[in-house]
């Protein structure tokens, strides 16, 4: 069943919109008896709903008739882990930013991982759910994930993920300077028995993958690049950024020793969907990570394509 018990409104005061604002702004003009710094901590810690869904966007747009529910409590509701931050939450899914160090799922009895993270936040708030993976990210690759809330979504979102995410880019530090600004990369990839992803021009029994690719920026001798994948295989950017014969900077399995930020430079910056209960498009970006863009002259607003 889908989850019903979000939100407790008896932990929450709720209030109506008169007319057009945005949420920072609004909250500052009509929460009474409370700091500016106080509004802004609320805000930040996950204390602010909209319409019954948790946000933290302090220019989110407001529009008349909306209902802004304000915690009660003083504890911030999001999961005291320096490896997950919650980047959008309601009671189907959630979003998360997912720091390198740590699984997206348990792979053995004491592995630190995101999905125990979540179900710790989900216990400690009081809801009836537990997340359920419907994709990953390497332990030591960054960037957005979506967890289901519900078996059912779950597998609405696995069965047809292709269509439901219609945009999902990764940003990589490589090495060297990269030719071209723009191009395609296709092979088949297959495991070997070492469990490292073996990349071929023809046909080895591996599935096909398709890797998309656009230069952001150039300096000294690493390359920060937009990836866009059509196909989601293991591995698959690190092993087509290898092929082209700029692996990515940190990479210990692919990489060819070049490690200027001191992890893996990969990092899964922009996620879009289509909401799997509502339809609605859900768009999401995070910021490129400081230590690529300090290797650059840029401002981490990449332009998409």
């Amino acid at each position: 069943m889908i989850n019903k018990n979000f939100r407790d409104k008896n932990h929450y005061k709720t209030y109506q919109v008169r007319k057009p604002s945005q949420l920072l702004a609004w909250l500052l003009d009509n929460i009474t008896g409370q700091s500016k710094t106080k509004i802004k901590e609320t805000l930040k810690g996950r204390g602010i709903t909209v319409d019954g869904q948790t946000v933290t966007q302090f220019d989110y747009p407001l529009r008349p008739g909306m209902k802004i529910g304000v915690s009660k409590s003083k504890r911030s509701r999001t999961p005291q882990n320096p490896f997950v931050k919650i980047v959008y939450e309601d009671q189907y899914l959630i979003v998360i930013e997912k720091n390198i160090g740590i699984l997206s799922v348990a792979a053995g009895h004491s592995s630190l991982n995101v999905k125990t993270v979540l179900d710790k936040y989900f216990h400690d708030t009081k809801q009836y759910c537990h997340a359920h993976v419907v994709h990953r990210l390497d332990r030591d690759t960054s960037g957005l994930m979506i967890y289901a809330k519900d078996i059912q979504i779950a597998m609405q979102l696995e069965k047809d993920w292709h269509h439901t995410v219609y945009n999902r880019r990764y940003v990589a530090v490589l090495s060297g300077i990269m030719e071209k600004n723009s191009g395609q990369i296709t092979s088949w990839l297959t495991e070997d028995a070492a469990y490292t992803t073996v990349s071929s021009d023809v046909d080895n029994g591996g599935k096909y993958a398709v890797t998309h690719y656009q230069v952001l920026d150039r300096a000294d001798n690493h390359s920060l690049v937009e990836f866009r994948l059509e196909t989601g295989r293991k591995n698959q950017i690190r092993v087509h950024a290898a092929d082209m014969g700029h692996p990515v900077c940190g990479d210990p399995k692919y990489g060819n020793g070049d490690d200027p930020c001191h992890r893996l430079s990969l990092h899964a910056y922009i996620l879009c969907f289509y909401h799997p209960f509502t339809g609605e498009r859900m768009e999401f970006e995070t910021p490129i990570p400081y230590s690529f863009r300090r290797l650059f002259k840029t401002d981490g607003n990449a332009q998409s394509e």
